[in-house]
């Protein structure tokens, strides 16, 4: 019975593959908080910048249309 636990152990200490997914899982865990952040940071400028651009695109194309319509 202690045999198996010492092996176990060794073995446990031995395999990096759950290491290197915990490893991964910490990452994956600040990139989601550093964007969070930034998302929230940031959100209410890129919310003006795309409506601003939106309306430019709406009225380009709405002087687009009138000039095609005088032809």
């Amino acid at each position: 019975m202690l045999r198996n636990l010492i092996r176990s152990a060794r073995t446990a200490t031995a395999d990096r593959k759950g290491v290197t997914a915990a490893e991964y899982a910490i990452l994956a865990v600040g990139v989601v908080i550093i964007v969070g952040a930034a998302a929230s940071a940031f959100g209410p400028a890129l919310k003006t910048a795309f409506t601003a651009v939106g309306t430019e695109i709406t009225t380009q194309q709405a002087a687009v249309g009138t000039a095609a319509a005088a032809r």
